[in-house]
């Protein structure tokens, strides 16, 4: 699974963050991780440098050998909470494709 990162223009996002959340995605992402042939992670803040609450935003996009990409996004106070949140998400959305896949 190729993780790549991308940000707007209010964010920069240095290597040890970035291998920080490559390899908290791949351990959370494990179990799809032969099916997912790469994984985008989309990182925004949504009001720019003003602050405000749940204004970072992750968007991850993950490409499924096969199948249509699946796309899910989180609102959180940090990125890391962002990323968590549209983690789970995913993780759900796959588990339902990959459910509805072994019933048929």
């Amino acid at each position: 699974m190729t993780i790549l990162f991308n940000t707007d223009r209010n964010l920069t996002v240095h290597d040890d963050f970035r291998n920080k959340l490559s390899t908290h995605l791949s351990e959370k992402l494990t179990r799809f991780s032969e099916h997912i042939t790469r994984l985008e992670v989309h990182l925004s803040d949504e009001n720019g440098h003003k602050t405000g609450q749940h204004d970072k935003k992750c968007l991850l996009e993950a490409k499924v050998e096969g199948r249509p990409a699946v796309a899910v996004s989180a609102d959180a106070q940090n990125y890391e909470l962002a990323v968590d949140a549209a983690v789970d998400k995913l993780r759900s959305s796959l588990d339902s494709i990959f459910g509805r896949m072994q019933n048929h």
